[in-house]
Protein backbone atom coordinates (compact mmCIF):
# COMPACT_ATOMS: atom_id res chain seq x y z
CA UNK A 1 0.00 0.00 0.00
CA UNK A 2 1.53 3.26 -0.74
CA UNK A 3 1.58 5.79 2.22
CA UNK A 4 2.61 9.36 2.65
CA UNK A 5 5.86 9.04 5.13
CA UNK A 6 7.49 6.42 2.56
CA UNK A 7 6.72 8.75 -1.04
CA UNK A 8 7.84 11.54 0.89
CA UNK A 9 10.65 10.17 2.35
CA UNK A 10 11.61 8.84 -1.44
CA UNK A 11 11.07 12.28 -3.15
CA UNK A 12 13.30 14.14 -0.49
CA UNK A 13 16.01 11.54 -0.84
CA UNK A 14 15.92 11.71 -4.61
CA UNK A 15 14.83 7.65 -5.16
CA UNK A 16 12.13 8.83 -6.74
CA UNK A 17 11.10 11.87 -8.86
CA UNK A 18 7.42 13.78 -8.43
CA UNK A 19 7.34 12.79 -12.28
CA UNK A 20 8.38 9.30 -11.45
CA UNK A 21 5.46 9.42 -8.91
CA UNK A 22 2.63 11.01 -10.54
CA UNK A 23 3.25 8.65 -13.87
CA UNK A 24 3.09 5.50 -11.64
CA UNK A 25 -0.41 6.85 -10.39
CA UNK A 26 -1.62 7.97 -13.73
CA UNK A 27 -1.03 4.47 -14.52
CA UNK A 28 -3.31 2.65 -11.41
CA UNK A 29 -5.76 4.79 -12.55
CA UNK A 30 -5.61 3.14 -15.75
CA UNK A 31 -5.59 -0.04 -14.70
CA UNK A 32 -9.11 0.67 -12.93
CA UNK A 33 -11.13 0.00 -16.51
CA UNK A 34 -12.98 -2.93 -17.25
CA UNK A 35 -12.83 -3.33 -13.12
CA UNK A 36 -15.59 -2.80 -10.56
CA UNK A 37 -13.76 -0.06 -9.44
CA UNK A 38 -14.19 1.69 -13.22
CA UNK A 39 -16.40 4.42 -12.15
CA UNK A 40 -14.15 5.62 -9.06
CA UNK A 41 -12.21 8.61 -11.40
CA UNK A 42 -15.16 10.96 -11.82
CA UNK A 43 -12.45 13.24 -13.90
CA UNK A 44 -8.62 14.22 -14.34
CA UNK A 45 -6.36 16.26 -16.46
CA UNK A 46 -3.21 13.93 -16.65
CA UNK A 47 -1.31 16.78 -18.41
CA UNK A 48 -1.74 19.40 -15.79
CA UNK A 49 -1.02 17.07 -12.87
CA UNK A 50 2.73 16.21 -15.12
CA UNK A 51 2.46 20.02 -15.60
CA UNK A 52 2.36 20.32 -11.60
CA UNK A 53 4.71 17.14 -11.13
CA UNK A 54 7.57 18.70 -13.08
CA UNK A 55 7.61 22.13 -11.13
CA UNK A 56 7.56 20.21 -7.95
CA UNK A 57 10.92 18.42 -8.93
CA UNK A 58 12.41 21.80 -9.90
CA UNK A 59 11.78 22.70 -6.94
CA UNK A 60 12.97 20.02 -4.56
CA UNK A 61 16.12 19.53 -6.90
CA UNK A 62 16.61 23.34 -5.91
CA UNK A 63 16.41 22.89 -2.20
CA UNK A 64 13.01 24.69 -1.83
CA UNK A 65 10.76 21.32 -0.23
CA UNK A 66 8.31 22.66 1.28
CA UNK A 67 6.92 19.52 3.57
CA UNK A 68 5.35 16.49 3.47
CA UNK A 69 2.75 16.90 0.56
CA UNK A 70 5.81 18.30 -1.88
CA UNK A 71 5.09 16.37 -4.85
CA UNK A 72 3.17 13.59 -3.23
CA UNK A 73 -0.47 12.77 -5.86
CA UNK A 74 -3.72 13.75 -4.48
CA UNK A 75 -7.10 12.86 -5.27
CA UNK A 76 -9.88 15.49 -4.36
CA UNK A 77 -13.92 14.34 -3.99
CA UNK A 78 -16.08 15.46 -7.12
CA UNK A 79 -18.31 18.32 -4.79
CA UNK A 80 -14.89 20.27 -4.23
CA UNK A 81 -13.91 22.75 -7.45
CA UNK A 82 -10.85 22.39 -8.74
CA UNK A 83 -9.60 24.74 -11.93
CA UNK A 84 -9.73 23.19 -15.09
CA UNK A 85 -11.79 20.38 -13.98
CA UNK A 86 -15.62 20.10 -13.81
CA UNK A 87 -17.12 19.71 -10.58
CA UNK A 88 -20.10 16.85 -11.17
CA UNK A 89 -21.13 15.80 -7.78
CA UNK A 90 -21.90 12.73 -8.73
CA UNK A 91 -24.93 13.44 -10.52
CA UNK A 92 -26.91 13.79 -13.96
CA UNK A 93 -27.94 17.23 -12.93
CA UNK A 94 -24.15 19.22 -12.82
CA UNK A 95 -23.97 16.86 -16.43
CA UNK A 96 -23.55 19.56 -18.23
CA UNK A 97 -21.30 21.80 -15.88
CA UNK A 98 -18.77 23.42 -17.42
CA UNK A 99 -14.83 23.12 -15.94
CA UNK A 100 -14.40 25.00 -12.58
CA UNK A 101 -12.46 28.30 -13.44
CA UNK A 102 -10.86 28.71 -10.01
CA UNK A 103 -9.43 26.27 -7.38
CA UNK A 104 -11.70 25.80 -4.10
CA UNK A 105 -9.88 27.69 -1.30
CA UNK A 106 -8.84 23.60 0.42
CA UNK A 107 -7.19 22.67 -2.99
CA UNK A 108 -5.39 26.36 -2.79
CA UNK A 109 -4.20 25.76 0.34
CA UNK A 110 -2.58 22.00 -0.61
CA UNK A 111 -1.30 23.13 -3.49
CA UNK A 112 0.61 26.03 -1.41
CA UNK A 113 1.65 22.58 0.48
CA UNK A 114 3.06 21.10 -3.25
CA UNK A 115 0.57 18.59 -3.48
CA UNK A 116 -0.61 17.82 -6.83
CA UNK A 117 -4.27 17.10 -8.38
CA UNK A 118 -4.53 13.97 -10.02
CA UNK A 119 -8.13 13.02 -9.69
CA UNK A 120 -11.75 13.57 -8.72
CA UNK A 121 -13.27 10.84 -6.95
CA UNK A 122 -16.58 9.40 -6.98
CA UNK A 123 -19.20 10.55 -4.15
CA UNK A 124 -22.54 9.65 -2.71
CA UNK A 125 -24.48 12.17 -4.60
CA UNK A 126 -24.55 15.69 -3.44
CA UNK A 127 -22.61 14.32 -0.49
CA UNK A 128 -26.50 13.45 0.80
CA UNK A 129 -25.78 9.62 2.32
CA UNK A 130 -23.26 7.62 4.04
CA UNK A 131 -23.31 4.74 1.82
CA UNK A 132 -21.76 5.12 -1.61
CA UNK A 133 -24.82 3.50 -3.31
CA UNK A 134 -26.19 6.39 -5.31
CA UNK A 135 -24.21 8.37 -8.06
CA UNK A 136 -25.24 8.99 -11.51
CA UNK A 137 -22.29 6.28 -12.58
CA UNK A 138 -23.50 3.80 -9.91
CA UNK A 139 -22.07 2.28 -6.43
CA UNK A 140 -18.69 2.66 -5.54
CA UNK A 141 -17.66 -1.02 -4.98
CA UNK A 142 -15.45 -1.70 -1.34
CA UNK A 143 -11.62 -1.57 -2.32
CA UNK A 144 -11.22 -5.31 -1.45
CA UNK A 145 -14.79 -6.89 -1.89
CA UNK A 146 -16.75 -5.25 -5.21
CA UNK A 147 -19.96 -7.40 -3.90
CA UNK A 148 -19.75 -4.49 -0.74
CA UNK A 149 -20.24 -0.81 -0.45
CA UNK A 150 -17.44 1.22 0.37
CA UNK A 151 -19.45 3.65 2.34
CA UNK A 152 -19.78 7.22 2.00
CA UNK A 153 -20.22 9.93 0.82
CA UNK A 154 -16.40 10.41 -0.02
CA UNK A 155 -16.33 6.72 -1.52
CA UNK A 156 -13.96 7.16 -4.02
CA UNK A 157 -11.22 9.39 -2.11
CA UNK A 158 -11.32 6.40 0.47
CA UNK A 159 -10.94 3.45 -2.07
CA UNK A 160 -8.40 5.15 -3.74
CA UNK A 161 -6.48 5.70 -0.92
CA UNK A 162 -7.26 1.82 0.29
CA UNK A 163 -6.13 0.54 -2.71
CA UNK A 164 -2.90 2.20 -2.49
CA UNK A 165 -3.53 4.45 -5.32
CA UNK A 166 -2.90 7.50 -4.16
CA UNK A 167 -1.24 8.78 -0.35
CA UNK A 168 -3.79 11.18 0.73
CA UNK A 169 -7.11 11.91 -0.45
CA UNK A 170 -9.75 14.86 0.25
CA UNK A 171 -13.39 14.08 1.12
CA UNK A 172 -15.84 16.23 2.94
CA UNK A 173 -17.94 15.04 6.26
CA UNK A 174 -20.70 16.79 7.07
CA UNK A 175 -21.91 14.21 9.20
CA UNK A 176 -19.72 11.09 8.91
CA UNK A 177 -18.80 11.58 4.88
CA UNK A 178 -15.17 10.83 5.84
CA UNK A 179 -15.03 8.86 8.85
CA UNK A 180 -17.77 6.10 7.15
CA UNK A 181 -15.74 5.12 4.48
CA UNK A 182 -12.63 5.22 6.34
CA UNK A 183 -13.96 2.69 9.00
CA UNK A 184 -15.41 0.72 5.74
CA UNK A 185 -12.50 0.64 4.10
CA UNK A 186 -9.85 -0.21 6.66
CA UNK A 187 -8.26 3.67 6.50
CA UNK A 188 -7.70 6.62 8.50
CA UNK A 189 -10.25 9.47 7.96
CA UNK A 190 -9.67 12.90 9.96
CA UNK A 191 -12.89 15.38 10.41
CA UNK A 192 -10.98 18.70 11.84
CA UNK A 193 -12.58 21.17 13.60
CA UNK A 194 -15.53 23.07 12.14
CA UNK A 195 -13.45 25.67 10.55
CA UNK A 196 -10.30 24.38 10.38
CA UNK A 197 -10.41 23.85 6.64
CA UNK A 198 -11.70 26.03 4.47
CA UNK A 199 -15.07 25.21 2.54
CA UNK A 200 -14.77 28.14 -0.17
CA UNK A 201 -15.31 26.24 -3.73
CA UNK A 202 -17.50 23.14 -2.60
CA UNK A 203 -20.66 22.35 -3.30
CA UNK A 204 -22.48 22.59 -0.06
CA UNK A 205 -24.59 19.75 1.53
CA UNK A 206 -25.12 21.75 4.94
CA UNK A 207 -23.09 25.46 5.74
CA UNK A 208 -23.61 24.55 9.05
CA UNK A 209 -21.97 20.94 9.58
CA UNK A 210 -20.03 21.04 6.32
CA UNK A 211 -16.40 20.10 6.82
CA UNK A 212 -13.20 19.21 4.55
CA UNK A 213 -11.49 15.94 5.73
CA UNK A 214 -8.18 13.70 5.20
CA UNK A 215 -8.14 10.57 4.10
CA UNK A 216 -5.12 8.34 4.35
CA UNK A 217 -3.45 4.77 4.97
CA UNK A 218 -3.26 5.70 8.79
CA UNK A 219 -2.90 8.43 11.72
CA UNK A 220 0.90 8.99 11.09
CA UNK A 221 -0.01 10.12 7.94
CA UNK A 222 -2.98 11.94 8.66
CA UNK A 223 -0.81 13.81 11.14
CA UNK A 224 1.82 14.63 8.62
CA UNK A 225 -0.90 15.39 5.90
CA UNK A 226 -2.37 17.70 9.08
CA UNK A 227 1.07 19.29 9.69
CA UNK A 228 1.83 20.19 6.57
CA UNK A 229 -1.41 22.03 6.00
CA UNK A 230 -0.32 26.16 6.05
CA UNK A 231 -1.62 27.22 9.12
CA UNK A 232 -1.25 24.43 11.16
CA UNK A 233 0.89 24.19 14.16
CA UNK A 234 0.43 20.33 14.97
CA UNK A 235 2.77 18.96 17.83
CA UNK A 236 2.66 15.58 18.88
CA UNK A 237 0.55 15.36 22.65
CA UNK A 238 2.11 12.48 24.85
CA UNK A 239 -0.65 10.28 25.67
CA UNK A 240 0.47 9.50 29.42
CA UNK A 241 -1.85 12.06 31.42
CA UNK A 242 -4.54 12.64 28.87
CA UNK A 243 -7.90 11.70 30.33
CA UNK A 244 -10.43 9.73 27.70
CA UNK A 245 -13.70 8.95 27.74
CA UNK A 246 -15.19 5.60 26.80
CA UNK A 247 -18.82 6.61 25.51
CA UNK A 248 -21.59 4.20 27.54
CA UNK A 249 -24.74 3.84 27.43
CA UNK A 250 -27.59 4.19 24.32
CA UNK A 251 -26.27 3.73 20.82
CA UNK A 252 -22.96 3.51 22.50
CA UNK A 253 -23.18 0.40 23.89
CA UNK A 254 -22.52 -2.40 21.65
CA UNK A 255 -21.90 -4.84 24.44
CA UNK A 256 -21.02 -8.51 23.64
CA UNK A 257 -19.99 -7.09 19.83
CA UNK A 258 -16.69 -7.50 17.74
CA UNK A 259 -17.04 -3.42 17.91
CA UNK A 260 -17.28 -3.47 22.19
CA UNK A 261 -14.26 -5.83 21.98
CA UNK A 262 -12.16 -3.41 19.74
CA UNK A 263 -12.96 -0.55 21.66
CA UNK A 264 -12.05 -2.45 25.00
CA UNK A 265 -8.36 -3.49 23.66
CA UNK A 266 -7.99 0.15 22.78
CA UNK A 267 -8.89 1.21 25.83
CA UNK A 268 -6.17 -1.30 27.54
CA UNK A 269 -3.55 -0.25 25.08
CA UNK A 270 -4.06 3.71 26.28
CA UNK A 271 -4.28 2.71 29.86
CA UNK A 272 -0.48 1.08 29.36
CA UNK A 273 0.71 3.95 28.26
CA UNK A 274 -0.61 5.95 31.56
CA UNK A 275 -3.47 7.53 30.23
CA UNK A 276 -6.55 8.06 32.18
CA UNK A 277 -9.64 5.92 30.21
CA UNK A 278 -13.45 6.42 32.12
CA UNK A 279 -16.99 5.58 31.37
CA UNK A 280 -18.77 8.67 29.85
CA UNK A 281 -21.90 9.42 29.28
CA UNK A 282 -23.11 11.76 26.73
CA UNK A 283 -27.31 12.05 27.64
CA UNK A 284 -27.41 14.71 24.85
CA UNK A 285 -26.91 11.90 21.96
CA UNK A 286 -30.78 11.98 21.02
CA UNK A 287 -31.14 15.93 20.85
CA UNK A 288 -27.91 15.72 18.91
CA UNK A 289 -29.39 13.38 16.78
CA UNK A 290 -32.49 15.16 16.51
CA UNK A 291 -31.09 18.42 15.20
CA UNK A 292 -29.40 17.16 12.44
CA UNK A 293 -31.49 15.78 10.15
CA UNK A 294 -33.64 19.08 10.41
CA UNK A 295 -30.68 21.89 9.73
CA UNK A 296 -29.25 19.10 6.84
CA UNK A 297 -32.29 19.06 5.47
CA UNK A 298 -33.40 22.10 5.17
CA UNK A 299 -29.69 23.81 4.18
CA UNK A 300 -29.62 21.06 1.13
CA UNK A 301 -33.58 21.90 0.14
CA UNK A 302 -32.51 25.64 -0.03
CA UNK A 303 -29.25 25.16 -1.96
CA UNK A 304 -31.56 22.44 -4.81
CA UNK A 305 -35.05 24.15 -4.60
CA UNK A 306 -34.95 26.29 -8.15
CA UNK A 307 -33.23 22.84 -9.48
CA UNK A 308 -35.17 20.60 -8.00
CA UNK A 309 -38.71 22.00 -8.21
CA UNK A 310 -37.57 22.14 -12.05
CA UNK A 311 -36.56 19.06 -13.13
CA UNK A 312 -36.47 16.53 -10.18
CA UNK A 313 -36.42 13.36 -12.40
CA UNK A 314 -32.00 14.44 -13.06
CA UNK A 315 -31.78 13.58 -9.62
CA UNK A 316 -31.17 10.14 -8.16
CA UNK A 317 -34.12 8.48 -6.98
CA UNK A 318 -32.85 8.37 -2.81
CA UNK A 319 -31.40 11.96 -3.25
CA UNK A 320 -34.98 13.11 -4.27
CA UNK A 321 -37.01 11.53 -1.77
CA UNK A 322 -34.59 13.25 0.85
CA UNK A 323 -35.16 16.55 -0.33
CA UNK A 324 -38.99 15.98 -1.33
CA UNK A 325 -39.19 15.42 2.79
CA UNK A 326 -37.59 18.67 3.33
CA UNK A 327 -40.11 20.91 0.92
CA UNK A 328 -42.83 21.69 3.53
CA UNK A 329 -40.88 22.33 6.59
CA UNK A 330 -41.35 25.10 8.42
CA UNK A 331 -39.04 27.82 8.94
CA UNK A 332 -39.26 28.33 12.34
CA UNK A 333 -38.25 24.45 12.89
CA UNK A 334 -35.39 24.80 10.83
CA UNK A 335 -34.53 28.29 13.16
CA UNK A 336 -35.37 26.11 16.59
CA UNK A 337 -32.99 23.52 15.58
CA UNK A 338 -30.09 25.85 14.65
CA UNK A 339 -30.47 27.55 18.23
CA UNK A 340 -30.59 24.13 19.85
CA UNK A 341 -27.26 23.19 18.12
CA UNK A 342 -25.85 26.08 19.37
CA UNK A 343 -26.98 25.41 22.96
CA UNK A 344 -25.65 21.88 23.12
CA UNK A 345 -22.38 22.76 20.86
CA UNK A 346 -21.51 25.70 23.88
CA UNK A 347 -23.26 22.76 26.98
CA UNK A 348 -21.79 20.06 26.30
CA UNK A 349 -18.25 20.92 25.72
CA UNK A 350 -18.57 22.83 28.79
CA UNK A 351 -19.62 19.67 30.66
CA UNK A 352 -17.08 17.15 28.82
CA UNK A 353 -13.77 19.73 29.00
CA UNK A 354 -14.61 21.52 32.09
CA UNK A 355 -16.51 19.01 34.47
CA UNK A 356 -15.49 15.40 33.04
CA UNK A 357 -11.83 17.53 32.14
CA UNK A 358 -11.77 15.58 29.33
CA UNK A 359 -8.96 15.08 26.24
CA UNK A 360 -10.53 12.64 24.06
CA UNK A 361 -13.37 10.42 23.67
CA UNK A 362 -13.75 6.79 22.39
CA UNK A 363 -16.33 4.68 20.55
CA UNK A 364 -16.72 2.48 17.73
CA UNK A 365 -17.37 4.78 14.17
CA UNK A 366 -19.93 2.72 13.11
CA UNK A 367 -22.03 -0.50 14.10
CA UNK A 368 -21.28 -2.69 11.01
CA UNK A 369 -18.67 -3.74 8.78
CA UNK A 370 -20.04 -3.08 5.55
CA UNK A 371 -23.14 -3.67 3.23
CA UNK A 372 -24.05 -5.68 -0.16
CA UNK A 373 -24.28 -3.05 -3.06
CA UNK A 374 -27.81 -4.31 -2.82
CA UNK A 375 -28.71 -3.23 0.03
CA UNK A 376 -31.45 -0.05 0.42
CA UNK A 377 -29.48 3.30 0.93
CA UNK A 378 -32.30 4.00 3.58
CA UNK A 379 -31.84 1.21 6.15
CA UNK A 380 -27.87 1.79 6.26
CA UNK A 381 -28.12 5.03 7.43
CA UNK A 382 -28.38 5.12 11.44
CA UNK A 383 -25.66 2.15 11.27
CA UNK A 384 -23.48 4.55 9.26
CA UNK A 385 -24.37 7.46 10.53
CA UNK A 386 -25.52 7.98 14.03
CA UNK A 387 -22.45 7.80 15.83
CA UNK A 388 -20.89 10.46 14.21
CA UNK A 389 -23.50 12.77 13.45
CA UNK A 390 -23.10 14.33 17.52
CA UNK A 391 -19.47 15.39 17.00
CA UNK A 392 -20.08 16.89 13.31
CA UNK A 393 -22.71 19.14 15.54
CA UNK A 394 -20.51 19.92 17.95
CA UNK A 395 -17.87 20.98 15.70
CA UNK A 396 -15.39 19.08 17.26
CA UNK A 397 -12.42 16.78 15.53
CA UNK A 398 -13.12 13.41 15.46
CA UNK A 399 -10.52 10.47 12.99
CA UNK A 400 -11.76 7.17 12.30
CA UNK A 401 -8.73 4.51 12.72
CA UNK A 402 -8.72 0.82 12.08
CA UNK A 403 -8.77 -1.10 15.16
CA UNK A 404 -5.68 -3.47 14.64
CA UNK A 405 -6.05 -7.02 13.55
CA UNK A 406 -10.35 -6.17 14.10
CA UNK A 407 -11.37 -4.63 10.57
CA UNK A 408 -13.09 -2.05 12.27
CA UNK A 409 -13.59 1.86 12.54
CA UNK A 410 -12.49 3.42 16.14
CA UNK A 411 -13.51 6.86 16.23
CA UNK A 412 -11.30 9.48 18.58
CA UNK A 413 -12.70 12.33 19.11
CA UNK A 414 -10.61 15.43 20.23
CA UNK A 415 -11.56 18.00 23.18
CA UNK A 416 -8.64 19.45 24.83
CA UNK A 417 -9.17 23.31 24.83
CA UNK A 418 -6.22 25.82 24.98
CA UNK A 419 -2.91 25.58 23.64
CA UNK A 420 -1.01 24.37 26.63
CA UNK A 421 1.90 23.60 24.21
CA UNK A 422 -0.48 21.51 21.52
CA UNK A 423 -0.03 23.86 18.83
CA UNK A 424 -2.17 25.74 17.23
CA UNK A 425 -5.16 23.27 17.29
CA UNK A 426 -4.84 20.78 20.40
CA UNK A 427 -8.03 19.02 20.11
CA UNK A 428 -6.88 17.89 16.88
CA UNK A 429 -3.27 16.99 18.19
CA UNK A 430 -5.27 14.89 21.10
CA UNK A 431 -7.34 13.54 18.49
CA UNK A 432 -4.36 12.33 16.52
CA UNK A 433 -2.40 11.42 19.78
CA UNK A 434 -4.58 9.21 20.70
CA UNK A 435 -5.32 7.49 17.17
CA UNK A 436 -1.46 7.21 17.29
CA UNK A 437 -1.30 4.90 20.41
CA UNK A 438 -4.45 3.01 19.26
CA UNK A 439 -3.42 1.95 15.86
CA UNK A 440 0.07 1.10 17.36
CA UNK A 441 1.99 2.97 14.95
CA UNK A 442 5.66 3.81 15.17
CA UNK A 443 6.37 7.21 15.05
CA UNK A 444 10.07 6.95 14.46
Amino acid sequence: MTNLRDTAAALTTGKLTATEHVRRVLADLDSLAGTPWSNIVAARDDAAALESAAHADAEIAAGNWIGPLHGVAIAVKDNIDVAGLPTRCGSNVFADEPAADRDARIIEKLREAGAIVVAKTHLHEFAYGPTGLVNASGPAAHPHDPALISGGSSSGSAVLVAKGIVPVAIGTDTGCSVRTPAALCGIAGFKPSSGALPVDGIVPLSTTFDHVGLLTTDSLDTALAWGAMPGVAHLRSPVSGLRIGRLRGGIWDLAGTEFDAAADLACRTLTDLGADVVDVALPETDDLLGVYPIITGSEAYETHRDRFEADPGRYQAPTAALLEAQRDRPAHEYLRALRTAQRLRHSVLERLRRTENLDALITATTSIRSASLNSDPAELRAPLLQRCIPFSVLGVPAISVPAPGAGIGLQIVGLTAGTGGHGSHPAESAALAVALAVEGVDEN
